[in-house]
C-alpha cells in the first residue's frame, strides 16, 4: 500500500474512535445525576468509601499501636466547603467537559482495539499471536489506574487543598471548574501511568529496553516515581508515598515482563 492509502485507513480508524468517544460522552451526558452526584461529587461527602475506610483502619491501628495517631483516628472529608460557579455557562461547560472525559474512559477499550486493527496487519503471524491480549491487558491496567486515582489520589488531593490555608483570614471558596479539573486530571494521569508495563513490553520487543537496563536504572526510577507523584498529588508526603508505591510495583512488574519477552525470543 502507498503512504496515502495508509493515511486513509488511519483516518477511518480515527473517525471510528472519535465516534465511540462521542457516543460514550452522550451516554455520560444523559446520566447527569449519577455522574455528578454519585461519582464526581462523591469525594465531597463525609461518607465517601475512602474516608470511611481510612477512619476505620486508623482506628484499628490506634488500638493495636497506641500513640501511633496522637489525635485519634484519621477521619478526613468532614465539613468540606461548597463549590461555587462564577460564570454564566460554567455549569453547562463543566457538564460537557465531564461527559467528554467519561466518554474517553468508557470508549478506551474500543479505541485500543482500533489501534490494534491498524497496527496488526504490519506484524508477523508470531508477533500477532504474542500480542493477542494487548487490548484486554492495556484496558485492565488503565481501569485499575482510573480506580486508583478516583478512590485514593482524588479524595486525598481534594481534602488537602480544600482544607489548606495560608492564613485564617483567607476562606476557601473552590469553583466548580477547578474541582472537576483536579478530579479528571488525576484520574486520567493515573490511568496513563498504569500503562507502564505495556510500554515496556513493546519497547523490549523493539530491542530498545532490556531487563538489565531496567535494573540498572532502578534507583533512577525511584527518583522519577517521587517526582511524578509530586506532580499528580498534593504536596504532602503521605499522598506521594501512596502514588510512589504502585509506580514502583509496576516498574518491578515491567522488569519481569521484559525478562519474559527476551526469554520467549530466545526460545
Amino acid at each position: 500500500m502507498s503512504f496515502l492509502d495508509h493515511l486513509e485507513i488511519l483516518r477511518w480508524h480515527l473517525i471510528r474512535s472519535a465516534t465511540a468517544i462521542l457516543l460514550g460522552a452522550v451516554v455520560a451526558f444523559s446520566f447527569k445525576n449519577f455522574i455528578f452526584d454519585t461519582l464526581i461529587f462523591g469525594a465531597l461527602k463525609s461518607d465517601f468509601i475512602t474516608y470511611k475506610f481510612l477512619c476505620k483502619a486508623s482506628a484499628k491501628l490506634s488500638t493495636w499501636l497506641p500513640g501511633m495517631f496522637p489525635d485519634g483516628s484519621i477521619c478526613i472529608g468532614q465539613d468540606l466547603p461548597t463549590l461555587v460557579n462564577l460564570t454564566m455557562a460554567g455549569q453547562f461547560m463543566a457538564h460537557i467537559m465531564t461527559a467528554i472525559v467519561a466518554g474517553i474512559i468508557i470508549a478506551f477499550p474500543y479505541v485500543l482495539w482500533e489501534v490494534w486493527r491498524f497496527i496488526s496487519p504490519g506484524l508477523q503471524k508470531s508477533e500477532r499471536r504474542t500480542t493477542r491480549g494487548f487490548v484486554a491487558a492495556a484496558s485492565f491496567l488503565f481501569f485499575c489506574g482510573v480506580l486508583f486515582g478516583y478512590l485514593v489520589i482524588s479524595p486525598l488531593s481534594i481534602n488537602f487543598f480544600l482544607n489548606y490555608q495560608v492564613s485564617p483570614d483567607v476562606v476557601n471558596n473552590p469553583t466548580l471548574s477547578t474541582y472537576i479539573s483536579l478530579v479528571t486530571s488525576v484520574v486520567l494521569a493515573c490511568g496513563a501511568v498504569f500503562e507502564l508495563p505495556i510500554l515496556v513490553y513493546f519497547l523490549t520487543k523493539a530491542g530498545i529496553l532490556t531487563p538489565k537496563v531496567l535494573r540498572a536504572f532502578r534507583r533512577h526510577a525511584l527518583v522519577g516515581a517521587l517526582i511524578l507523584s509530586a506532580v499528580i498529588t498534593p504536596p504532602d508526603v503521605f499522598s506521594q508515598i501512596l502514588v510512589t508505591i504502585p509506580i514502583l510495583f509496576l516498574y518491578e512488574v515491567s522488569i519481569w515482563i521484559s525478562s519474559l519477552v527476551l526469554k520467549r525470543q530466545a526460545e
